[in-house]
């Protein structure tokens, strides 16, 4: 119903479109020339939304009188306060079903506008670029759709958030871009790399209990999703390093496992070290480093990983990209 007048600017939560999709029409507007990006930032959008202000615009398309009352009671069902559900004029349920249709309908607006000025833009549910070719520019967009958002749809533009600056410094849905001889690239953003690594620390933190089988499982687990969003990327070289860092991090869990010199000195054989070589690895103080050793490495190959059914961020990201 609503599909046919939603913008095609916008590609969150909409049928055949996807957060792939807006990053890449982002790519092809930075390759146009447009070097610089409005990034505006929607101060609690989901809280903010004025109910009747909505439901005016709902009711440009809805006109079963049964239906919009149905909408109006979802948007009152209210929050829970201290314990206490209360109700509230402004905001939609966070995480309900209606809350990103309802978000589109409220912003449609704001894609009508920019396209009327001329705009090259991309949203993805209240998450909206600008590009454009100067930072001056960027500026003046800036100030004129942020009094147009506060004055005409009662949103609130966050101005320590919303900012103007260079593309390829930019971040959006997690992808951020660089350029090289004149091509544009797609790579992650520093922050969901970091991000990453942190969930993944957490996983393959050393005093963790369990068995090795089960937290490769949960790494492996962890790391499918990770990977089948941002293979959109063209960074290859980003997802080995990756797999090195978190071989590394489980090569430390192991050997901090075995506790005592003796023990490691025994495993190490077990595994195929010469004896000799293995006196080296059964001694030391600091699991990081002594998981970055020959003779570590030796032991816990990268090939024990795989039989232990480590899987490969680089290789399924190579499956991936070139299966799409």
């Amino acid at each position: 119903m609503f599909e046919q007048v939603f913008s095609p600017h916008s590609y969150g939560f909409r049928p055949g479109r996807s957060a792939h999709q807006a990053v890449q029409k982002s790519q092809e507007y930075i390759r146009e020339g447009y070097d610089w990006v409005v990034d505006i930032d929607l101060e609690k959008f989901f809280d903010r939304v004025n109910h009747d202000m909505l439901m005016a615009r709902v009711a440009r398309v809805v006109k079963d009188k049964r239906v919009l009352k149905l909408i109006r009671s979802y948007l009152n069902s209210g929050m829970m306060v201290n314990g206490v559900v209360m109700e509230t004029e402004e905001g939609t349920p966070q995480g309900g079903p209606l809350s990103p249709l309802l978000s589109n309908i409220m912003l449609n607006d704001l894609d009508r506008e920019l396209e009327e000025r001329g705009h090259k833009f991309v949203r993805y549910a209240d998450d909206c670029n600008i590009y454009v070719k100067t930072q001056r520019a960027g500026e003046r967009v800036l100030e004129s759709v942020t009094k147009y958002l506060e004055k005409k749809l009662k949103l609130k533009v966050n101005p320590k958030k919303s900012k103007v600056e260079r593309a390829t410094r930019a971040k959006f849905l997690g992808f951020s871009f660089w350029k090289r001889k004149g091509e544009v690239f797609i790579r992650i953003a520093n922050r969901t790399k970091e991000r990453f690594m942190e969930k993944m620390r957490h996983l393959t933190r050393r005093t963790r209990s369990g068995k090795m089988e089960d937290i490769v499982k949960d790494v492996n687990q962890s790391s499918r999703g990770w990977i089948a969003y941002y293979r959109l990327a063209t960074t290859p070289s980003v997802y080995q390093g990756l797999d090195e860092w978190i071989r590394r991090r489980l090569r430390q869990m192991q050997w901090k496992r075995w506790k005592r010199g003796t023990t490691r000195y025994r495993e190490l054989v077990r595994l195929g070290v010469p004896p000799e070589r293995a006196a080296l690895g059964a001694v030391g103080t600091s699991p990081w480093r002594m998981s970055r050793t020959p003779v570590i490495h030796e032991a816990l190959s990268n090939a024990y990983w795989r039989n232990l059914g480590l899987e490969s961020i680089a290789e399924r990201y190579t499956k991936l990209r070139y299966s799409h």
